[in-house]
């Protein structure tokens, strides 16, 4: 607990919190569905199955309960129907990996520009310092700034930021 008679309230961002408020039902059913269908046990459920299918129906169990003779028609029509129903899901799971991931460069703007006041201030703050204890800091002040301008020259996304 601090004893200064100044106060600062900081707010901090938990990125994680935020996108699971932005969650709907389907989002969340997508998301499982998704993940399911990226397992082995997925994997392993389809062959069992396509397997048993193709078994039954090729009369290896009695001609008796064959439903779907050769050509497999109907395996066919369910196998399609599965592929589409998945890659629907993977889609709207993508999707909203995009969207967090914007979610999340938003909320990491957002974190940069209260770290860029909060540094401003602490500048401002050591500089009235060094004012008051008549110390000169204009020659680092002037490497803080050929230092950002180094930086913003050697990375691309920043190249029109020197221009304004």
């Amino acid at each position: 607990m601090s004893n200064s008679k100044y106060s600062v309230t900081m707010f901090a961002i938990n990125k994680n919190q935020q996108i699971k408020k932005l969650r709907s039902f389907g989002d969340m059913l997508s998301d499982k569905i998704t993940a399911l269908a990226g397992t082995g046990a997925f994997l392993i459920l389809n062959v069992v199955w396509f397997t048993s299918w193709l078994l039954v129906n090729t009369g290896q169990f009695g001609q008796s309960i064959i439903f779907d003779k050769y050509p497999f028609g109907l395996l066919t029509t369910a196998v399609s129907l599965e592929a589409i129903v998945l890659s629907v899901f993977v889609l709207i799971s993508q999707n909203r990996q995009s969207d967090r991931s914007e979610l999340r460069s938003e909320l990491d703007y957002i974190t940069d520009l209260q770290a860029d006041a909060e540094i401003d201030i602490i500048i401002t703050i050591l500089e009235r310092i060094a004012a008051k204890q008549s110390i000169d800091v204009s020659d680092l002040l002037t490497e803080l700034d050929a230092n950002q301008k180094k930086i913003l020259r050697e990375h691309p996304a920043a190249v029109d930021v020197l221009k304004d």
